[in-house]
């Protein structure tokens, strides 16, 4: 180990120890080793979005809708989010190890936290695990921590989504779980992966609940506070079948499944339908085709509660529910530069799932929606893409209005909104 002039005059007059040197020396060197594995990445994520009409809200939008509050972006400009990754990705090494941490900054952070029934903050975990690879067969590998939900066809990051906009489906999907999640590669073809987490949905580290529906002093409903038994936990699994290069123009195609079962957890935010047990399903498909440039998708989410106590939320109880998301997928890279995406979905459910229905007689949910995106790369790193959608109310139930919230007068079924979406990758 090599010092220098000024190091061995000190250590000569006995100011310092080469020894200690050396081991501090050693320990900055670790460090470095360390820490130079780690990546940092991340993303700026704005856009501008126009709603046509004035009798609709944009229902069933994770983070582009609504109409006050954080959740507000119709008819102006935005700041979405701001993403930091850490990360410390797996190795070859069959006792491999590492991290990810994701962190979220501004409005979609709050709106990603009140997904998950937490505080909403300007801060967000998203994910923050630790990854184990244990030399079991083709080798095991274990997330410890927070993770993102297992099931959908989209994720929180909307560009590596076909489109700007999230699904219904994405709606519907568990978003976050704290827990522990196991995945093998049993073979070329064939993923699997298992895992147990505290909740379906919930703020990080929250605790299922089970409890009756009551009032509060005020007369609002609020959702009981009785925590599940220790043993009442999220139990998830899913599978991934992807085509070998044996299959010609099909290779790469790829068929998901997956499920996710328990009790949401408790929460500034009471779960919808109520602390009752929620199934989570989907299903989800990716096909390239013949044409190089063309590949098509579909996915179905399903998810449902049973029902709790009685039944009816004045004495204790709350109703069974449903709710189904239907999606399918076209995405053409018409140049080098330009791509086109379609989404087009249907989905069903029970009333509140999405808006309150004013039908006397059926009282469910139903809405088609049209996404047309397009996509063209001016600079590099940036995501530019413009993007039109339409869902209409296909209930005969009025208008749609938000969550909780009566329908308005127009009786207009349709919803437009026209958005700009420009993002930084680094």
């Amino acid at each position: 180990m090599k010092f220098n002039k000024w190091t061995l005059a000190l250590a000569a007059t006995g100011v310092v120890s080469l020894g200690s040197l050396a081991q501090a020396e050693e320990a900055k060197n670790q460090v470095l080793t360390a820490v130079s594995a780690t990546t940092l990445s991340g993303y700026v994520d704005t856009s501008a979005i126009w709603k046509f009409g004035t009798g609709n809200n944009l229902v069933g939008r994770s983070f582009d809708g609504g109409t006050e509050g954080f959740n507000n972006k119709q008819d102006g400009f935005n700041l979405n989010v701001v993403k930091l990754s850490l990360a410390k990705p797996l190795d070859e090494g069959q006792w491999s190890a590492g991290y990810q941490a994701d962190l979220l900054f501004g409005p979609d952070a709050q709106q990603f936290e009140a997904l998950n029934f937490s505080r909403a903050n300007d801060l967000a975990i998203q994910q923050a695990y630790v990854v184990l690879r244990a030399p079991v067969g083709n080798g095991l590998d274990i997330k410890m921590g927070v993770f993102n939900g297992i099931l959908g066809y989209e994720s929180f990051d909307s560009y590596k989504n076909p489109n700007y906009s999230r699904s219904f489906g994405y709606f519907l999907e568990p978003k976050q779980h704290t827990g522990v999640l196991a995945t093998y590669q049993v073979a070329e073809w064939l993923s699997v992966s298992a895992g147990v987490a505290n909740t379906t949905q919930g703020p990080i580290n929250g605790r299922a609940r089970r409890g009756s529906v009551a009032f509060d002093a005020e007369g609002n409903l609020v959702p009981g506070t009785v925590p599940a038994a220790e043993s009442e936990k999220t139990y998830m699994g899913s599978f991934v079948l992807t085509a070998p290069e044996s299959m010609g123009f099909l290779k790469g195609a790829s068929l998901y499944g997956g499920i996710v079962d328990g009790l949401p957890g408790g929460g500034t935010n009471a779960f919808p339908q109520g602390f009752t047990d929620v199934t989570s399903y989907y299903a989800g498909l990716v096909v390239p085709t013949p044409i190089e440039a063309l590949a098509v998708g579909a996915s179905y989410d399903y998810r449902g509660t049973k029902k709790q106590g009685n039944g009816d939320i004045f004495t204790g109880g709350a109703p069974s529910t449903y709710a189904n998301a239907m999606a399918a997928y076209v995405t053409f890279q018409a140049t080098e530069k330009m791509r086109l995406a379609n989404r087009f979905e249907y989905v069903n459910g029970s009333d509140g799932t999405w808006y309150n229905s004013n039908e006397l007689t059926d009282r469910n949910n139903a809405m088609i929606g049209e996404t047309v995106t397009l996509d063209y790369a001016l600079w590099a790193n940036v995501v530019t893409r413009l993007e039109f959608r339409w869902d209409r109310n296909v209930a005969g139930a009025g208008s749609l209005p938000p969550v909780g919230v009566a329908p308005n007068a127009s009786g207009d079924k349709n919803a437009l909104s026209l958005a700009l979406n420009v993002i930084y990758k680094f």
